[in-house]
């Protein structure tokens, strides 16, 4: 494989890991928000739980991922294996 194909298959694996992130971090602060908060909050407030675990699940998925492409960037030579994206005119 050349370095666009590598570069090409590693944008589509780092999009679906970030969605796939995503709704893991969304699926569990949504149960955690449901078993633990939702009994206590009065009926008036608990319609903002669901935006705002949209937003946390969105923040904490992208941090993840920024964790997770350090390592990789740390593990990997990136100019070795992968071609720019944007190149310089």
């Amino acid at each position: 494989m050349n370095k666009k194909v590598n570069t090409l298959l590693f944008v589509l694996g780092a999009t679906l890991f970030n969605i796939l992130a995503t709704l893991i971090c969304f699926t569990v602060l949504l149960v955690l928000y449901a078993k633990t908060l939702m009994p206590v909050i009065p009926e008036g407030g608990r319609s903002w739980g669901f935006p705002l675990i949209f937003i946390a699940s969105l923040a904490t998925s992208f941090l993840l991922y920024r964790f997770v492409l350090k390592i990789l960037i740390k593990k990997v030579n990136v100019e070795k294996y992968f071609d720019p994206i944007f190149k310089k005119r």
